[in-house]
């Protein structure tokens, strides 16, 4: 018992999945381990390169706040010490220099608290150099208040300001030694060293004028003096490090600067009052010059800083960037690794373990005396034991089969002939799909696409979004200037002629040259964009006179009519122009682009080529389209719209085919709206999608309805028109299904009417037809030969009906009528149907049978009917005849 239990342990084991589990996490750890201390080094990195980018900051922002400091001590000093009659003598007698000089200094004063206390209320709560900041907030509100009261101190004060000035310059340099202190790749230090160098000299420069000053006027033999002549020598040594500058362009900067008036004048003063060959105290002009150039002298300075400072800020941020794209992407390929290896693990082991439990299963069954058959699977080792094994079985069997034989005594069955199998049997399926799933690198950050997306591709112009953002800036602008802002809006005339007419590629050239005309033809600071086809708006700021934007108009259209030359053709479009000029405030963006809008509409009803202002008319009009466009929003909302069906007449059986669902509007207080005073409104925004919406769910509503009551209106259609804007929108196949859907009308039922110009303007329209007939929905060009549709086009496209304009039917001319049996006979060809509209005579109705038109309709026939009579049109028309 003891042997047998040790040997059944002995075939235990240990089970596969141990040792797969065991090969896979170990080198997981080493990898997770390893991508941990290198992420740990790229996070320590990002860290140090954000410390550093604020500690800069900091530092320009102490910079800042010290030199705003000091620049109130030369007015407050002069205002004690001229109030103070004990120091009248400082100044002088001349009671007219006397009051010159109050009047200077206190303005100055108000300047400079000012620009303080905003310096001061830019940092930001919890900031590097917040605690800096405040107290010296709280500090200064004391200074001030001592200069303000009576018989102050000018000497304490200038020390209490001096002192202030020198706790902002010690927060300073400890900025920018934290900014050096962190670890940053080479060129980072050298930037950040150049800020410290020039932090050092802006700072030092800052106070020599104040420390002089103060010196001038509190004595020679003060202490002041002695400060003074300290920082002197410290600003020359500091400007002497400056040759240490490691970035050419600072350092050119610098020397350009230090060769500047206004730092050769200053440093001129100085300089000879330090070596002692100016021992004269400076006149009171004198020191407001001096005032002055300090002034000039510490904005250069502190421009070139600022420059430094900018610079460092950006190499530590890219720092930052990179260190943590670094982080990013190794932890996304450990990642990557983790779940490959576990997934590769758990299929293997799977894969394997399944096949050797099977093997192992019917191992048994064949030691016990069952000779089961033997089935294939697994990786390719436990294929080849398998197929031994099915070897072995095959010839046990045949050995068994041999034996039976024998022991029958049956000497002559074939099975005895068969030889045996030998000891290699044939590899079946040898192949092992070997799964390797390659880890991807993360897919680099794309590039900055700002321009592509605010500039039209074609003419690298604004495009539509980009015309409003610069049109709400100038507006903005505007309003703070308290001037007009113009905009043009610019339609070619001709230009769909020629691009149908010579090709997509001549038409694109035409736009490029007329974009690059237009941008040739403004003066610096106007815009022009380009809003889409063949529309362009030039964005005109600072108007002073309309009469200047109409000249400017004018222009535009001549240099647009001059001719273009192509392929050896001179190709021409002209321009329409209308013009909206902001009149007050209260205008913004889309108000100016609608009112340019209308003028350039005006322009073009009035016969193209010419300019038009948009003025008080054109405003009523937009507010009556405004005031229409809500009823409307209104009236669909309030159930005030209702349908009426045409009959439509099936000319070779004369019996009644479907009806076309017209919208009607019952106003309230108004009665019916004409279509024309209400569809161009609705067409002109998203309500007209709405509006086709309820359409199509009410007719199709209605037509199932009818037939659902009586068999005998099992075939009748529906024609529904949806307009250019629903049928390019992407929802469009989504609306129509769902009224089919609510609705229960078969989809064949169902014809979409549209017109030309949609197939023509609206490309997204032609796959969203496509997509209709896809679903069995009939397709129908309305008003056919009002477009510019051809009758060679007719093959490609989409429809599966014409129908033709009323203007063609009612015409009576030879012409006319030669023109609709060419159509009729071309759209038989073409496998298409043909439904006459207007037909309102017998004799056009007989005429249209004899050129074999399938379908009419018309007043000859049926007025539109409100679905009452609707219905019992159709139940006359189609009972049966006795």
């Amino acid at each position: 018992m003891r042997f047998q239990s040790r040997a059944a342990r002995r075939r235990r084991g240990t089970p596969l999945w141990a040792y797969l589990t065991a090969l896979v996490v170990l080198p997981l750890l080493g990898v997770v381990a390893l991508t941990g201390a290198i992420v740990r080094i790229a996070v320590d990195e990002a860290g140090s390169a954000a410390r550093s980018e604020a500690a800069i900051g900091a530092l320009a922002r102490l910079h800042a706040a010290r030199s705003a400091v000091v620049r109130e001590i030369v007015p407050t000093l002069t205002l004690v010490i001229v109030d103070n009659p004990d120091n009248a003598a400082l100044v002088g007698p001349d009671k007219d220099l006397l009051l010159g000089l109050r009047e200077a200094a206190r303005g100055l004063l108000l300047d400079s608290r000012a620009l303080t206390d905003q310096v001061l209320d830019e940092f930001e709560a919890g900031s590097l150099a917040a605690p800096a900041v405040a107290a010296a907030t709280r500090r200064l509100a004391w200074v001030r208040a001592a200069a303000d009261g009576n018989n102050a101190d000018a000497i304490a004060l200038y020390q209490d300001f001096m002192s202030l000035a020198e706790d902002l310059t010690g927060a300073q340099r400890r900025a920018a030694r934290a900014a050096a202190a962190e670890q940053a790749p080479v060129v980072t230090m050298a930037a950040t060293r150049d800020v410290q160098l020039l932090a050092e000299v802006a700072t030092l420069a800052s106070r020599l004028v104040p420390e002089f000053i103060g010196a001038q006027l509190l004595g020679e033999s003060s202490a002041e003096h002695a400060d003074w002549e300290d920082s002197w020598s410290d600003y020359v040594h500091a400007t002497e490090d400056l040759a240490e500058l490691s970035q050419p362009p600072l350092a050119d900067r610098w020397r350009e600067i230090a060769s500047s008036p206004q730092v050769v004048a200053v440093d001129g003063v100085l300089s000879e009052h330090a070596d002692g060959a100016a021992a004269a105290t400076l006149s009171v002009p004198q020191l407001i010059d001096l005032v002055n150039q300090g002034t000039g002298r510490d904005a250069l300075l502190t421009d070139l800083l600022g420059s430094a400072v900018r610079e460092a800020q950006t190499l530590s941020t890219a720092d930052r960037e990179t260190a943590t794209g670094r982080r990013n992407l190794l932890l996304s390929v450990a990642f990557g690794l983790v779940v490959v290896a576990v997934a590769g693990a758990v299929l293997v082991g799977r894969t394997v373990s399944r096949a050797l439990g099977l093997l192992a299963d019917q191992a048994a069954q064949i030691s016990q005396g069952r000779l089961v058959d033997i089935t294939t699977s697994g990786p390719r080792e436990a294929r080849t034991v398998s197929a031994a094994l099915a070897a072995t079985v095959a010839g046990l069997r045949r050995i068994q089969a041999q034996a039976g034989a024998m022991t029958r005594g049956d000497l002559t069955a074939p099975v005895l002939a068969e030889p045996l199998p030998g000891p290699l049997g044939e590899l079946l399926h040898a192949s092992v799909e070997q799964l390797v799933d390659s880890v991807r690198e993360r897919e680099e950050l794309q590039t900055a696409l700002a321009h592509q997306a605010a500039h039209d591709p074609l003419t690298d112009l604004p495009n539509r979004t980009q015309a409003r953002t610069l049109t709400v800036s100038a507006l903005h602008r505007g309003r703070r200037a308290g001037s007009m802002t113009g905009l043009l809006f610019v339609d070619l005339d001709g230009f769909k002629a020629v691009n149908d007419r010579h090709g997509h590629a001549t038409g694109d050239t035409v736009l490029r040259v007329i974009a690059d005309r237009l941008r040739a033809a403004l003066r610096p600071g106007d815009v022009v964009c380009r809003l889409g086809g063949d529309e362009f708006v030039v964005l005109v700021e600072g108007v002073t006179d309309e009469r200047d934007l109409v000249e400017l108009a004018e222009r535009l259209i001549g240099t647009v009519s001059r001719p273009i030359r192509r392929s050896g053709a001179d190709l021409r479009v002209g321009a329409s122009v209308g013009i909206a000029v902001t009149q007050d405030a209260g205008v913004d963006a889309d108000v100016l682009f609608a009112e340019a809008d209308a003028a350039v509409y005006r322009a073009k009803e009035r016969g193209r080529g010419r300019v038009e202002l948009f003025d008080e008319a054109l405003r009523a009009q937009l507010s009556a389209h405004a005031e229409m466009e809500t009823a409307l929003a209104a009236g669909l909302a309030g159930g005030e719209f209702e349908v009426h069906y045409q009959p439509v007449l099936d000319l070779n059986s004369g019996r009644l085919d479907g009806f076309e669902a017209l919208v009607r509007w019952n106003r309230p207080g108004v009665g019916l709206v004409p279509p024309n005073d209400f569809i161009p409104v609705a067409e002109s925004s998203k309500l007209i999608c709405d509006l086709d919406r309820w359409v199509l769910h009410e007719a199709t509503r209605q037509v199932a309805e009818w037939r659902a009551a009586d068999p005998a209106a099992a075939g009748l259609t529906v024609a529904v028109n949806v307009s250019g804007r629903h049928l390019a929108d992407p929802r469009v196949v989504r609306d129509v299904t769902e009224a089919l859907l609510a609705s229960g009308l078969p989809p064949e039922l169902l014809i979409v009417e549209v017109t030309e110009t949609v197939l023509v303007n609206e490309p997204a329209a032609y796959g969203h037809l496509v997509a209709l007939r896809e679903l069995g929905v009939a397709v129908a060009i309305d008003d056919f030969g009002t477009g510019y549709t051809s009758i060679g086009q007719l093959s490609g496209m989409p429809v599966d009906t014409l129908k033709i304009d009323r203007s063609f039917i009612s015409s009576g001319t030879s012409g006319h009528a030669e023109l609709v049996a060419l159509v009729i006979s071309a759209a038989h060809t073409f496998g298409l149907t043909v439904i006459a509209e207007g037909v309102e005579e017998e004799s056009q109705l007989q005429w249209l049978r004899e050129q074999r038109c399938d379908f009419a309709q018309g007043y000859l026939l049926s007025r539109p009917l409100p679905a009452a009579a609707a219905g019992d049109a159709w139940r006359a028309a189609l009972a049966p005849t006795s």
